[in-house]
């Protein structure tokens, strides 16, 4: 096969040295427009994991470049005068120069034809003399921008400004981020050795702080004073160096994320930073050229055409290549919006650095340090007053106070409907339910939403605090709670609004009945969906009606014994379709600006808080996103009704998303709805309770130490183990626990000792 690689960086030279290893009939030639020692970055970043592939897929490149890299475990955080230091991470370096001439002088070895200072032609006359054109020709991909409308490129300019420079400025012992703050505003650092004279040190900031200073206007000179001047205690005098000399101007560029829908074109492949790119603060674009290569070699080789080779080449890489993506995505995303988070505690900073793109989590940073781990987590004890002599227990069982509510632990068990209530009654069921998740080692316990009125309801099958048996019922199940266990328990209170008079969830979820459905209302006369009936849009009468039997709600509540109490005003609901533009087309004071669609929930809240006693919590549920775009509730505006309902005085923001309408597309995925509780609790400043598909202790554990909630709501898991609290506790080898059930006892003895057993066996 004759093959052309168009692109002489490491995706295309090591294509080309995978290729000639399979089958050294193959003619191939590396073309390159920048001489064979031009580079224009300074180190890559490689893993214990890419190694092994590179030595497996080629030994002998494989043994040059591992002796010529620099190996690092340590990160540290460099931030307010304070060095944090945690170990175990694993990585190495070398310099980008040194691996390409390293590549270089293993693909002439095999017979590879290089042809360096040759400006690139089009792909389009290559492909007449080639029978395989590879575009490993970078970011700026020529290739493909030249058949664009059969790859689909979707590319990304994301948000920060950043310089990639060197220093001979010794960094060996850690992977470094430096945090610096100046007058305009903060500026930071990613800092690595990759050899025994140099390091790279990336510098990056938001857009705002790179227009304050400047830099866009700067010489390439000015700049990099500036970066030496920003920081200058950590590099030890000396200079920091650019090898982009050739670029006129600033040198600063945002980072395009780059994904292309289609990888291949006749004869033409994409390979490397051509085809997709990864954030360089994950380190693993280069990992992704190389692992691709390997792949499009191998199945050149093995499928039985080059059509069926591209398919399972794109099939196979596709999936890791969105899966660290993925991963790149919330860390660039952590740092674009890192000024939320500087003012934690460094050692909550830090952990918050350390997680953020998610593929490291408590329990793993327990594998890599855990004497940093356990000292973090005795920080975070230590905010929540826990005594000093006490045992270190991870976050989820760290207590936590609202108002005068003591909780015992962090976990929190979701509100679910149990469509068991008869006329708007809890039953036994209820009693059964909720009793067993209150024994079940859960701080809090809510109960589903309960009704103001028996049209508030959204089906028959729902509670409602409206008549004084409900109010007799649920005091039946609050004295239990109370007397038998430890937890709070939480009453959370709604109206369902247009979403109204529908079947129970296991009969057709917001179905309408099939007969003896009630008149709805909502806050402008918009169904829910074409099969639902249309509400009438509410009038101030009934508003005012409405308020009162939230107030009512509100008082039978504290007669019957909770600890709190919340306000629904998400999902839809009636007080969430004022909230949402998707549902309020209000032409009065109730109308339009977030300030008017707010205004009714606002007084529902105060009007409850006025009767709530002083010394109990009081929270709000909302929904923090429409998953519609700019025509509804978006992040931005889940802040400010989040600060709405501070100023209101609201204790807790219970955050979750959608459910508003059913044009939604929301994106899924573990803990996918805890960003929204981070960005409330670190931007809106009050605290928040994360829920959505969170299912381990590792991810409550991961959520709370990051600082992005205060609680954790855990629901599904809840509904099939009321012990999950208690079970995942002894997972994690947690043996503090002194709240089993005394009955019980036996049972914890029991599953302590199977899985410490289970633990050791892992160890073998």
């Amino acid at each position: 096969m004759r093959i052309a690689c168009l692109g002489g960086g490491p995706a295309g030279l090591y294509f080309a040295i995978s290729m000639k290893l399979r089958d050294p009939s193959h003619e191939i030639d590396v073309i390159e427009r920048n001489r064979a020692d031009d580079t224009f970055g300074w180190g890559v970043v490689l893993s214990d994991e890419t190694l092994q592939n590179l030595a497996v897929n080629d030994a002998v490149s494989a043994k040059a470049i591992g002796e010529n890299f620099a190996y690092w475990d340590d990160i540290a955080l460099h931030m307010r005068g304070e060095r944090l230091v945690s170990t175990g991470h694993g990585f190495c370096g070398i310099g980008r120069m040194k691996l390409l001439l390293l590549l270089q002088e293993r693909a002439r070895e095999l017979g590879i034809n290089l042809k360096f200072e040759t400006e690139v032609d089009s792909a389009e006359d290559y492909r007449k003399d080639y029978d395989l054109v590879v575009a490993s020709d970078g970011l700026n991909s020529k290739t493909r921008t030249l058949y664009q409308d059969t790859f689909k490129p979707d590319i990304d300019q994301r948000l920060c400004q950043f310089v990639w420079l060197g220093t001979h400025q010794k960094f060996a012992d850690a992977f470094t981020f430096i945090f610096e703050e100046t007058e305009h505003g903060w500026v930071w650092a990613h800092a690595y050795q990759f050899d025994d004279e140099t390091a790279t040190f990336i510098v990056e900031c938001t857009q705002e702080t790179f227009d304050a200073f400047g830099f866009g206007e700067m010489s390439q000179e000015d700049s990099i004073r500036t970066c030496e001047e920003i920081f200058k205690d950590h590099l030890g005098g000396h200079p920091l160096m650019t090898n982009a000399k050739h670029i006129r101007g600033s040198a600063w560029i945002r980072f395009p994320r780059v994904l292309c829908e289609k990888w291949s074109h006749e004869n033409v492949v994409l390979l490397g930073d051509a085809a997709a790119t990864a954030h360089f603060s994950i380190g693993s674009g280069t990992k992704l050229a190389f692992e691709s290569a390997i792949a499009l070699a191998e199945y050149l080789h093995t499928e039985a055409d080059m059509a069926a080779a591209f398919k399972r080449y794109e099939e196979d890489r596709r999936l890791e290549v969105l899966r660290l993506q993925s991963a790149a995505r919330n860390s660039l995303e952590w740092f674009e919006h890192v000024e939320r988070y500087l003012h934690l505690d460094p050692v909550q900073f830090n952990y918050s650095m350390l997680t953020r793109s998610q593929r490291i989590s408590h329990e793993n940073l327990r594998l890599r340090d855990p004497k940093w781990l356990e000292s973090a987590e005795r920080w975070f004890m230590n905010q929540a007053g826990v005594s000093p002599n006490s045992p270190v227990r991870a976050p989820m069982f760290t207590p936590f106070k609202l108002r005068e509510m003591e909780l015992k632990n962090r976990i929190v068990v979701s509100p679910m409907a149990q469509y068991k209530a008869v006329d708007g009654s809890p039953t036994d069921w209820h009693m059964v339910h909720y009793a067993e998740r209150a024994k079940g080692g859960a701080g809090l316990v809510f109960v589903e939403m309960t009704c103001v009125s028996a049209e508030g309801r959204i089906t028959p099958g729902c509670p409602g605090l409206y008549a004084p048996e409900h109010e007799t019922a649920w005091k039946r199940l609050t004295d239990f709670v109370h007397a038998e266990t430890d937890a709070k328990i939480c009453c959370q209170i709604g109206h369902s609004g247009r979403k109204g008079s529908t079947r129970i969830g296991w009969e057709g979820m917001d179905k309408p009945l099939h007969d003896g459905n009630w008149e709805l209302v909502s806050a402008s006369a918009i169904p829910w969906s074409d099969g639902n009936a249309v509400p009438r849009e509410i009038t101030l009468a009934e508003m005012d009606a409405i308020k009162a039997e939230f107030v009512a709600a509100a008082e039978m509540a504290e007669r019957a014994g909770f600890d709190m109490i919340e306000l629904h005003a998400a999902h839809g609901y009636l007080l969430s379709s004022f909230i949402s533009p998707v549902s309020n087309a209000r032409t009065d004071e109730y109308g339009g600006s977030l300030d008017n669609r707010m205004r009714w929930p606002l007084e529902v809240f105060n009007a409850m808080r006025a009767v709530w006693p002083d010394h109990k919590p009081m929270s709000v549920r909302i929904s923090a996103c429409d998953w519609v775009g700019e025509e509804g509730i978006t992040p931005d505006d889940a802040v400010e009704i989040a600060r709405r309902f501070r100023d209101a005085g609201v204790d807790l923001v219970d955050v979750s998303a959608g459910q508003t309408t059913p044009k939604a597309r929301p994106v899924y995925g573990r803990m996918f709805q805890t960003p929204f509780s981070d960005r409330i609790r670190n931007e809106g400043g009050l605290p928040t309770m994360a829920v959505g598909n969170i299912y381990e202790a590792d991810h409550a554990n991961s959520i709370l130490m990051a600082g992005r909630a205060d609680l954790v709501a855990v629901g599904r898991p809840h509904l099939a183990d009321p012990y999950w609290t208690l079970h995942e506790a002894a997972k994690i080898g947690d043996r503090n626990a002194t709240d089993w059930p005394l009955p019980y006892l036996a049972g914890r003895d029991q599953m302590w000792r199977l899985a410490d057993r289970e633990a050791e066996m892992l160890k073998v």
